[in-house]
């Protein structure tokens, strides 16, 4: 995994950081990502950064309390990528109904 340019001053940064490298594409627990962040001198604490996972919209956890594992909900996607209206009706035409 390449470092990234940029620093995260709240774990909210960090995870957005964390899912535009792609780190969620797999499960990963707490503790995983706890360590990547000390790696990068990032030393969130334990509520902020468990806020912060429970609050990512663009992440869903499975398991039980304190063994939490979290991926992605879908791929990140930078702005300048996404189409808005124009993506979502193209993905419906799809579904219509004979």
């Amino acid at each position: 995994m390449t470092k990234n340019k940029f620093i995260a001053k709240t774990a909210t940064e960090g995870l957005k950081i964390l899912w535009s490298e792609n780190f969620f594409e797999k499960w990963k627990k707490a503790p995983d990502i706890t360590e990547l962040f000390s790696k990068r001198h990032h030393h969130f604490s334990d509520a902020e950064l468990g806020m912060a996972l429970n609050r990512a919209k663009f992440l869903t956890r499975r398991g039980k309390r304190h063994n939490y594992e979290y991926i992605q909900k879908y791929p990140f996607l930078k702005e300048e990528e996404y189409d808005g209206k124009k993506r979502i009706k193209q993905n419906f035409k799809n579904f219509r109904k004979p």
